[in-house]
């Protein structure tokens, strides 16, 4: 059953009275506790949902964080909020004073912007970009050239720009007023980092209520009465959710005991995997480990139908309380799921048309990850790669792989269009295959459907520019991958299998195929010198200055209990801080035997990379964005430019495939002569979206090429190998490769004949 509403959501529709209903009684209710994304949902529960629904387990599924995010920023949302300052004395600060001084304006105003970032008052972007419409606090104060960032025209994303900002110095406003915890992707994450003791979150939890736990249980009461659950499930995917997560099971267990409770998730499944204080099991029942399908299966059929000896209960990776002490349950020896068994996700009973688009900066690769409604799917479970030295390859999230047949793939994806109504989709694999990616395109293409799509991969050099090309016809639209250190030796060590020049040459033929590519970036690796911090600095700098990265983002280093370096520290020369595990184990604090303090460069290089998304001061000395002396790079003006300029590859495997993605051309003979002597040529001309192009063949090799053109037209598309091809035009002519890399036939390559 899905949510429903009061009517319909028109520009004078007050958020805040949008009251959802549920049709009748679930046994199964999946929560996503605040606060995750404000764009779309997070997909756990959507999977979850989907494979529920195979097995006609009845279930509901919520999303507390966009319930919250309304209620608070709404018409009443705000004046509550203004009122609870006013009457508590916290307003204390220049900034919240100015807040409250236009409060009349932000109340007056926020209900028509929630409905313009929802999508359904696209007009009031004009008014929002006059600069006399919204209020403005601290946040306008660093604006940027907003016509320059957004050209005359880009009225909607400027709009959604400003009416960001606009949320921004509001959310600044009741942090400094009404709870210091609050974010807009995180509440009290603090209180889920690093706690390898239970003390600190559960001493919290026997203090009052906040206001955004009150609104929260209020939202969660509601949803409880009606769906009326046997069993709760949180799932929690990062350690903003974790606070929110036990304040609601705590919530649940003192006013529906009879409610059984679980947490699953990203969060317990990294970081809960040695949890042994038995107080957690005051609020939870249950903690499942890793994919979630199966244990989830079994739970829904012990807590619907329980049994009288509930120690004997047969479970899959399932943490509870047993004789006094935590006990992993994984006595069911079923194994699990294959992904083809797993179902098409669904969103259903999500307001899917509530989701609030917002765009922070003016970087389109960034904005992808905050403005828009994506649905979720996966290519493939796990990593195919599996061995970068920094992460958690010894999890079964990771360490599993297990791909999905792209036919599947796309049958998902339009059922996912069929029920949404929306068709971008944001795969979020670990690193997608690019075997698993060709066939995927040449599935959407052969199908003729229209999608956008984006995911995360390893800059693997088999992304020719070709397969980026097929890409790009496809729908994909973006790519992110990480290039953590630009260093080759430290790469090397972290055993990413790629090189800084290789990364250059695969984001290139991205960009050149119209596709925007985001970096991942790291410091602080074990080891990593000042030197080495420096010139990866500078080997980022000059891939922005060619054009060939649009987006990306510096996070420092952090040792992980299931990583290589957090099992073997004393090969990567760092001393770990253990400290004793009754709870979450998962980050570790260690020291660099270097002793360099890397922390300094944080505010340095976070600042130098913002400037370079937006296209500016690429020309600083990198000494600019430091308080501090660092070294001059040594890395060569020119490596970048170096490595772009590689010699054209004039070979090509006997079984690459050969794809024509083109339309066929207008033919013309025309008549050539030389010294008294005439031939004929056969004129191509080709035309593609944006322009056309010409090449001239000798005629009969001419009318070979679009007599092989027409058949690989054909709907759904054919492919032959380059081999086929070889033999076929030498069945006929002379000296395959001459004709293949000769001018003409180059150009035609690039209209679109693709050798994969």
């Amino acid at each position: 059953m899905q949510w429903g509403f009061n009517g319909p959501i028109t520009p004078n529709t007050p958020t805040f009275a949008i009251i959802y209903t549920i049709a009748m009684a679930k046994d199964l209710l999946l929560i996503t506790p605040p606060f995750t994304q404000l764009n779309t949902p997070y997909p756990a529960t959507a999977y979850l949902k989907g494979f529920l629904n195979t097995k006609n387990i009845s279930n509901f599924q919520l999303d507390l964080g966009i319930e919250v995010i309304l209620r608070l920023f709404s018409k009443d949302g705000l004046q509550n909020i203004f009122d609870h300052a006013h009457s508590n004395k916290t307003i204390s600060t220049d900034n919240s004073l100015r807040i409250y001084a236009l409060k009349d304006h932000y109340i007056r105003t926020i209900d028509a912007v929630i409905l313009f970032l929802q999508g359904h008052n696209p007009t009031l972007a004009r008014q929002i970009c006059t600069f006399n419409f919204l209020p403005q606090a601290s946040r306008f104060d660093q604006l940027e050239d907003l016509e320059w960032a957004f050209g005359s025209m880009g009225n909607q994303d400027m709009a959604k720009h400003l009416a960001t900002l606009y949320l921004e110095d509001l959310s600044d406003f009741i942090v400094e007023c009404i709870d210091e915890n609050f974010g807009f992707s995180r509440y009290a994450e603090r209180l889920g980092r690093s706690a390898n003791s239970f003390n600190e979150l559960h001493t919290h939890l026997q203090g009052k209520t906040t206001y955004i736990d009150q609104l929260t249980l209020e939202l969660l009461d509601h949803s409880i009465k009606k769906a009326q659950p046997k069993l709760v499930c949180f799932s929690v995917p990062f350690p903003g959710n974790l606070y929110s997560a036990f304040r609601s099971a705590q919530h649940l267990k003192d006013k529906y005991p009879d409610i059984k409770i679980a947490m699953g998730g990203g969060f317990p499944n990294t970081e809960l995997r040695s949890v042994s204080d038995t107080r957690v099991f005051d609020y939870f029942d249950y903690i499942t480990l890793d994919d979630g399908e199966l244990p989830m299966e079994l739970l829904a059929h012990h807590c619907t139908n329980p049994i009288a000896d509930d120690n004997n209960v047969q479970l899959k990776r399932t943490f509870l309380l047993k004789d006094g002490a935590a006990f992993y349950n994984n006595l069911c020896s079923r194994q699990d799921y294959k992904q083809s068994e797993l179902g098409t996700p669904s969103y259903t009973d999500l307001p899917l048309n509530h989701y609030i688009s917002v765009i922070e900066i003016a970087n389109p690769m960034h904005s992808l990850w905050s403005d828009g409604r994506w649905n979720k799917l996966t290519m493939a479970h796990g990593c195919y790669w599996g061995k970068c030295t920094f992460c958690d390859i010894s999890l079964d999230y990771i360490k599993v792989y297990e791909p999905i047949a792209a036919k599947l793939l796309v049958d998902r994806m339009e059922e996912l269009m069929e029920e949404t109504g929306e068709s971008g989709f944001h795969f979020v694999d670990e690193a997608a295959p690019p075997a698993l990616m060709r066939a995927l395109a040449l599935e959407i293409i052969n199908r003729g459907i229209t999608v956008s799509w984006w995911t995360n991969i390893r800059f693997e050099k088999s992304f020719g520019i070709d397969l980026c090309k097929l890409l790009k016809a496809s729908g994909c639209i973006a790519v992110s991958g990480g290039l953590e250190v630009a260093s080759d030796r430290l790469l090397q060590l972290i055993k990413k299998g790629v090189s800084v020049e290789q990364v250059a040459r695969v984001t290139r033929n991205f960009t050149e195929a119209g596709i925007l590519v985001h970096c991942y970036l790291m410091y602080g690796y074990p080891t990593q010198t000042v030197q080495e911090t420096i010139d990866s600095l500078e080997m980022v700098r000059q891939m922005f200055q060619a054009g060939i990265l649009q987006s990306g983002f510096w996070h420092q280093f952090a040792l992980t209990a299931h990583s290589p370096v957090g099992r073997n520290p004393d090969d990567y020369h760092i001393i770990p801080d253990y400290q004793p595990i009754t709870f979450a184990n998962n980050d570790i604090q260690f020291k660099d035997t270097t002793g360099i303090d890397h922390e300094q460069f944080q505010f340095g290089l976070k600042k130098s990379i913002y400037n370079y998304m937006h296209g500016i001061c690429l020309d600083f000395p990198l000494q600019e964005w430091f308080d501090f002396k660092v070294p001059n790079t040594t890395i060569s003006p020119n490596f970048i430019e170096n490595a772009l300029n590689e010699p054209p590859l004039l070979t090509t495997k006997p079984n690459a495939k050969i794809l024509w993605l083109g339309g066929q051309p207008m033919v013309t003979t025309i008549k050539k002569s030389k010294k008294g002597q005439g031939w004929e040529m056969l004129k191509l001309r080709f035309h593609d979206i944006a322009d056309s192009t010409t090449a001239t063949l000798d005629k009969q090799e001419g009318e070979w090429l679009v007599a092989i053109l027409n058949k690989l037209s054909i709907h759904p598309r054919t492919t032959l190998t380059y081999a086929q091809l070889k033999t076929d035009f030498e069945s006929h002519f002379q000296n395959f490769e001459l004709f293949w890399y000769s001018k003409p036939v180059q150009i035609i390559r690039a209209q679109g004949l693709l050798t994969l």
